[in-house]
This record gives structure tokens, C-alpha cells and sequence, in this order.
């Protein structure tokens, strides 16, 4: 691993760029948050991904990564799981302030307001790292003027797996940004589903019980006509919540043709 006084590295292929890492959370041993320097030619919308990684056998290790970082941010951030056996996390768990990574320079995805039709109540429902695109989401002035009402749901196995817990349960008030906006427009709702906590429930018992539309103005269901909904998460949670929406009447969109609902096509099956 390059340290912060060696000099870079160039990248051996043009879509890359070599970029110095500026920060490196741990949030417990399974999740971690890092970020790394912004080219300044770098744009990119609010839940879009890009590929991360670093040399390995001096070929660079590449994996897709959401944005967890504002659009207009001097940083792009990442959150990760750890794996100890997997090829570039077991890795990259291991990085510090001044390493040396990869980053792509075209991101991409779905995961976007753009594909969204026009609506009242935006619901953000993640599991686990899941919630990388919307951190950036709802750091972004422009969720706040689509939508009257954001929604951010998380589903976690632990609390200490909850990131940015604290930021969110302020609702952003200190936010130079959007904070006003979220003070009064952002929901968040956070559920552990394998320790003590005051919400356990899955997402789709949130959706039942009616845990989901607490504290918001609306009816206590999901419509189609005035909600949209972003997808993030494992293979099996965001196919099973496509077929539960699309039961209720819900289209899926794309940046071609905006729907109701959007997921991450890129990473799933």
C-alpha cells in the first residue's frame, strides 16, 4: 500500500484515476466508511456508483461502489462491508489516511431522482450497506424540492451496524445545505431485526403494521399515484420488494423512462 509521501502510482488503464484516501471510519468489524480525494474534473448525480479498488500484483482490483457523498461534496465516500476472505474488501478494510486507490471516472446507475416520476413522498428503503446511495440522496437540495416528504428506511441485523446513525436522527439540522429542508421534510426509520431495539420488524412488516407512514402526512399505504420508491440492497430484498410494489400497482423506472419505483439493475441478478 502506497503511503502519503510516495508519489502516485499512474493508473495503467484511462478510466481510472489514482486518488489518495482522506479518512477511514469503523464502524464496528463488519462495516466501514472511507473517502477519498475528488478529481476535479469528477461529476456524478446522487445515488450513482462508480468503481473503487487498488493495485494488486500491479493490476488494478475493481468493484462497483454507490456514492455516499453529496453531489457538490470536496469528497467522495464510500460505506463497505468487510469481508475477510473476499478478493478487494479484505483488502481495502485495511486502508488509511493517505493510501493510494483507484476511481473510475464514469459513474453510473438507476438509483437516481431523474428516474423517478414526479411525487409527493419519496420512501429510501436499504438494507445494510444499501443505504450508501441515499446518504447521498438526502444530502441533495434537489430531493427536497422533488418530494414534500423523505422517507429513509434502514434494516439492520445489529445497532451497531446503524451508520450515520446519530446525522440522520438529527434529520440533517446541521447540514449547511438542506438542513432547514430536512428538519421539516426527512424521516428516518431505522430497524434492527436481531437485537433489542424499539423497531425489529423487516421492512415489509414496517409496510403492514403501518410503522412506515408514522409521523407523515398521507394515508397509511403505499399509492402509486403520489409515492416513489428507491430499492438498495441484497439480491433477494430487492426482488422480493419489486414483486410486493408492483403488486400494489407500481412501474418500474429507468433513466430512459422514469416510473413509480427504481432499484440498482447493475447489481442484481
Amino acid at each position: 500500500m502506497t503511503v502519503a509521501s510516495e508519489p502516485l502510482i499512474q493508473p495503467p488503464h484511462a478510466a481510472f484515476d489514482s486518488v489518495r484516501v482522506t479518512w477511514v471510519r469503523h464502524w464496528n468489524e463488519h462495516l466501514f466508511s472511507l473517502a477519498v480525494e475528488r478529481p476535479r474534473s469528477f461529476r456524478f448525480r446522487a445515488g450513482e456508483f462508480i468503481m473503487l479498488g487498488l493495485s494488486v500484483a500491479e493490476k488494478p482490483l475493481m468493484r462497483a461502489y454507490s456514492i455516499s457523498s453529496a453531489s457538490y461534496a470536496d469528497e467522495i465516500e464510500f460505506l463497505s462491508i468487510k469481508v475477510a476472505d473476499g478478493p478487494l474488501t479484505s483488502r481495502l478494510q485495511g486502508v488509511r489516511e493517505g493510501d493510494e486507490l483507484y476511481l473510475g471516472r464514469k459513474p453510473t446507475g438507476t438509483l437516481v431522482a431523474d428516474a423517478l416520476k414526479p411525487g409527493k413522498r419519496l420512501f429510501m428503503l436499504s438494507t445494510g450497506t444499501g443505504l450508501a446511495p441515499f446518504l447521498s440522496l438526502m444530502r441533495e437540495p434537489d430531493t427536497y424540492e422533488r418530494f414534500e416528504q423523505v422517507v429513509l428506511v434502514h434494516s439492520v441485523r445489529r445497532v451497531s451496524d446503524l451508520a450515520w446513525r446519530d446525522v440522520m436522527t438529527a434529520r440533517l439540522a446541521d447540514d449547511p445545505l438542506v438542513g432547514e429542508q430536512a428538519v421539516q421534510q426527512f424521516h428516518y426509520i431505522p430497524t434492527v431485526t436481531r437485537e433489542p431495539f424499539p423497531t425489529t420488524k423487516r421492512i415489509p412488516g414496517l409496510i403492514e403494521d403501518g410503522t412506515l407512514f408514522e409521523g407523515l402526512e398521507g394515508p397509511a399505504r403505499l399509492e402509486p399515484e403520489q409515492d416513489r420508491v428507491m430499492l438498495c440492497g441484497s439480491m433477494e430484498m430487492i426482488n422480493d420488494h419489486a414483486r410486493l410494489l408492483e403488486g400494489l400497482g407500481f412501474e418500474e423506472g429507468s433513466n430512459a423512462r422514469p416510473g413509480d419505483f427504481v432499484i440498482e439493475r447493475a447489481f442484481v441478478g
